[in-house]
């Protein structure tokens, strides 16, 4: 087995993200970012860091000068890159401190660096696999892309048996260079015992877009944290993701849009369908800096509820510091019309069949934003594996 060496500037960055985990204060729901939030969830105690990553990646023919590899052998290999874009932006939603955790931790993941012009055409594809057993993972994704650069990838996360709980907390830093096209998606699919915590932080460059899509069916309790800040002029971020908890599941999802650029524009569209006795939590911001006239942003929030004793937080907000702009931000929560289970069963659909038709039907609408076949199809099955159980 190859001994890789690990870089005299991370082994210190580790050390200090360390003893910074261990001087934060642990979060409250007095704190606006944990409003609604289930801080029992918080507890780790009992869990120990994974002793090796279990990490699989299916990679396409490549074309020359694209760096695809895991995270441990681009330390080696490629320690500039990474000294100069791992976790270079410090969180801001509200797990400051596990992302700290994460930096004192993380062993493998996934490094992708696409040089300036070259088109990736084919998806990328990583699966982690929890192994559960009170152990806590520390994935992290990192994709660069140059100049007019474009590339495709699919996180998948997993547990390796339906049982053991295990935690894990994810990072993943997408850089989108000038001119590029970055398209992301993370399918999250942990066992019902297990917790997950991911961190996400999306730049975006003058003319590039940025899509980043997650899915959550899987864990006890799910925390999302996404922040997309535009840099450049002419800079577009999709931020998209689909949740279904049933039972007792908890999904806990904030969004941070930061328009930091003139003539920028994003567009975030959360669809939650909830069953059984399932929560969500909702708080997203648009912030549109100064000197960012002409920004166009919207932000919308869309819960389903599958029964009467669901339950969906919605937060929504805007911060607006220049003129000549175009936002807007909304989140609604409904059930199922009477009118529309008559329309399907006056065609002979079964009433339970109609109920999971439209529930699909609403879900679809973020999943259609990704604009890539393929990752489209892999989340399309995994919100089939979802209702299946249903």
């Amino acid at each position: 087995m190859m001994t890789m060496t690990t870089p005299a500037w991370f082994a210190e960055l580790q050390e200090a993200a360390q003893a910074e985990y261990e001087s934060l204060p642990m979060p409250t729901r007095k704190i606006e970012s944990w409003r609604f939030g289930n801080i029992k969830q918080l507890d780790f105690e009992g869990f120990t860091p994974e002793d090796q990553t279990n990490i699989t990646l299916s990679i396409p023919d490549l074309p020359e000068g694209v760096i695809c590899m895991p995270f441990e052998e681009a330390l080696e290999k490629h320690s500039d890159l990474l000294q100069q874009y791992f976790m270079r932006n410090t969180p801001r939603l509200g797990s400051e401190k596990f992302a700290a955790l994460h930096k004192a931790n993380v062993k493998g993941g996934l490094f992708l660096y696409v040089p300036d012009d070259v088109v990736v055409e084919t998806p990328i594809e990583v699966n982690h696999s929890l192994s559960g057993s009170n152990k806590i993972s520390f994935p992290h994704t990192l994709i660069i892309t140059g100049k007019n650069a474009e590339v495709s990838v699919l996180d998948r996360f997993s547990s390796a048996n339906n049982e053991d709980a295990g935690l894990c907390i994810a990072v993943n830093d997408l850089i989108a260079g000038e001119g590029s096209r970055l398209t992301y998606c993370a399918l999250q699919e942990v066992n019902l015992t297990s917790r997950f915590i991911q961190i996400n932080e999306t730049t975006v460059e003058r003319g590039a877009t940025a899509k980043a899509f997650t899915l959550n069916t899987g864990a006890q309790w799910a925390r999302n944290e996404s922040l997309s800040k535009l840099n450049g002029e002419g800079g577009h971020s999709d931020m998209l993701s689909c949740s279904i908890p049933s039972g007792t599941q908890q999904f806990d999802q904030r969004t941070f849009q930061h328009h930091a650029a003139p003539h920028t524009n994003s567009d975030l569209l959360y669809k939650n369908s909830l069953h059984e006795n399932a929560k969500t939590v909702f708080s997203g911001l648009i912030l549109v800096d100064e000197d960012a006239h002409y920004t166009d942003a919207y932000q919308t929030c869309r819960n389903l509820m599958m029964n009467d004793t669901a339950e969906a937080n919605s937060m929504p907000g805007l911060e607006i510091n220049a003129d000549q702009v175009k936002c807007s931000h909304g989140s609604t929560s409904a059930t199922i019309s009477d009118e529309e289970i008559f329309y399907l069963r006056a065609r002979g659909i079964p009433p339970h069949k109609a109920r999971r038709l439209i529930a699909l039907g609403f879900s679809a609408q973020a999943v259609d934003k990704i604009g890539n076949e393929v990752l489209e199809s892999a989340a399309f099955e995994a919100i089939e594996r979802k209702f299946a159980t249903l």
